[in-house]
C-alpha cells in the first residue's frame, strides 16, 4: 500500500511548517470549500471543526464529519494549517483571502501559451473588469513605477 501524504501538526507556539507550496488553479475550491474557508478568514483565529460546523449548519444543513472532511482536504491541499491545542485540532488559512486569489490569477495567466498569450489574456482580463478594479490597477501600476524610479535613484 503506497504511503499517504500526512498534513504536519504545529503545536501551538512551535515553528514546525511543511515547505509552502501555492495552491493552484487546478485545485479550486468547491462550493463547501469556499464556504468554510471564507468562514475561516472572517473569524481570523484558529477554529475547531465544531465552531465551523455550528456556524456553517446555521446557513446550511451539513453533519459534523462533512465539515471535518472538508477541513482536513484543505490541510492536505496546504490551504489550512492544523495545530494542536490539548485535544482538539484547530485549523487556520495558511494565506490570505486576496493571496490566495491572486496565486490563482497568476496561475492562470500561466496557463496562456507564449509568445503572445499572456500578453492578450492581460488584455483580455483588463477589458472586462469593472471600472473600479482598472482604477485599482492604474494606481498599483503607478505605486510600483514610483517604487522602482525610487529604487534606482538610491
Amino acid at each position: 500500500m503506497p504511503k499517504r501524504e500526512t498534513t504536519p501538526i504545529t503545536v501551538l507556539g512551535g515553528a514546525k511548517r511543511r515547505p509552502e507550496r501555492r495552491f493552484t488553479r487546478k485545485k479550486q475550491l468547491g462550493d463547501l470549500e469556499k464556504l468554510v474557508m471564507d468562514y475561516l478568514w472572517s473569524v481570523n483565529t484558529p477554529t475547531t471543526v465544531r465552531q465551523v460546523h455550528e456556524a456553517i449548519s446555521l446557513h446550511r444543513s451539513l453533519a459534523y464529519t462533512t465539515v471535518m472532511t472538508v477541513m482536513n482536504r484543505l490541510a492536505r491541499k496546504d490551504l489550512l494549517t492544523q495545530h494542536r491545542d490539548s485535544r482538539a485540532h484547530r485549523f487556520s488559512p495558511t494565506q490570505a483571502q486576496s493571496e490566495l486569489v491572486a496565486n490563482m490569477m497568476v496561475d492562470a495567466l500561466h496557463e496562456a501559451p507564449e509568445p503572445n498569450g499572456r500578453s492578450t489574456a492581460l488584455m483580455r482580463f483588463v477589458g472586462k473588469v469593472g471600472v473600479d478594479e482598472l482604477a485599482t490597477l492604474r494606481r498599483t501600476l503607478a505605486e510600483l513605477d514610483d517604487a522602482t524610479l525610487r529604487g534606482r535613484s538610491a
